[in-house]
């Protein structure tokens, strides 16, 4: 192993657990983290989504009890056949268009400055909406019609902008067409499973050929990292919504983005 790496690895691992599932962008704390860490280019980029799984299998581990409940039911099950329905629906266009933009957004999208800019205004996206949504509507995901999960799925789309949050968008979008804050934090990390699996294929199965001697251990210490500080913020953050709102993070992403801002921006040679 590269001793070297080991370190970049583990941090960077450790930052896509803690962030994947907290409304302030894994994928813009990673590219920043990777500037900072010198661990940039298309290999890193690829480290960057295989080690997502890590932190998608440490959301399989705490529903694991409703997968199997899910999986049972498929067949005969009409709230789950619904509910299945639904993440299928709002698993489409956030598919569509990452199939259609994917280099775009890659060679164009992946830098700080386009990160801090998305963090900046998705904070004050957050801080309107929880200023202004209305009682909710849908109070457990099991309840959400078709109408509510093609909205979620399209405002889920919006995070493929770098800087976004998935997390946050679908959150953050759930709340606005009705769900409660439970509600919209579990679609939320149900949506996260086929969008994650599908992200970390395509990026594996695409990107091998820039794999290296020693990669499958940084790899493993990156996944490792993902999922136990992963299976921490899942439970941390549904224990958090159930007294609080998610102004806290809106200010979190406006003084962390405009800390990067004056850094790569204003700061020559940075």
């Amino acid at each position: 192993m590269n001793l070297i790496l080991f370190l970049p690895a583990l941090i960077l691992g450790t930052l896509e657990g803690l962030t994947e599932f907290l409304p302030i962008s894994s994928t813009g704390h990673l590219i920043i983290a990777g500037e900072i860490l010198d661990f940039t280019g298309e290999r890193a980029k690829t480290f960057e989504i295989v080690i997502q799984l890590g932190a998608i299998l440490a959301v399989c581990w705490y529903y694991r009890a409703k997968l199997v409940e899910v999986a049972r039911g498929i067949t005969h099950n009409a709230i789950t056949q619904r509910f299945l329905g639904n993440l299928a629906l709002a698993f489409l266009p956030a598919a569509f268009l990452g199939l259609l933009l994917h280099r775009f957004i890659k060679d164009h999208l992946f830098n700080p400055i386009t990160v801090a800019a998305a963090l900046i205004l998705g904070g004050v996206v957050i801080l309107l909406v929880e200023r202004s949504k209305g009682e909710a509507r849908v109070h457990a995901v099991e309840d959400m019609g078709w109408p509510e999960a093609l909205k979620i799925g399209c405002v889920q789309a919006l995070a493929l902008i770098p800087g976004t949050s998935r997390s946050g968008a679908t959150i953050i979008g759930g709340l606005v067409f009705g769900l409660s804050r439970q509600a919209a934090t579990e679609f939320s990390f149900f949506l996260a499973i086929p969008t994650m699996f599908a992200a970390t294929f395509y990026e594996s199965v695409n990107n091998w050929h820039l794999l290296q001697d020693g990669d499958l251990s940084l790899f493993g210490i990156g996944f490792a990292a993902a999922f136990i500080f992963g299976l921490v913020a899942v439970k941390a953050l549904l224990h958090f919504v159930k007294n609080h709102s998610f102004c806290v993070f809106a200010y979190y992403r406006i003084v962390f983005g405009g800390v990067v801002l004056s850094y790569f921006w204003l700061v020559p040679g940075s």
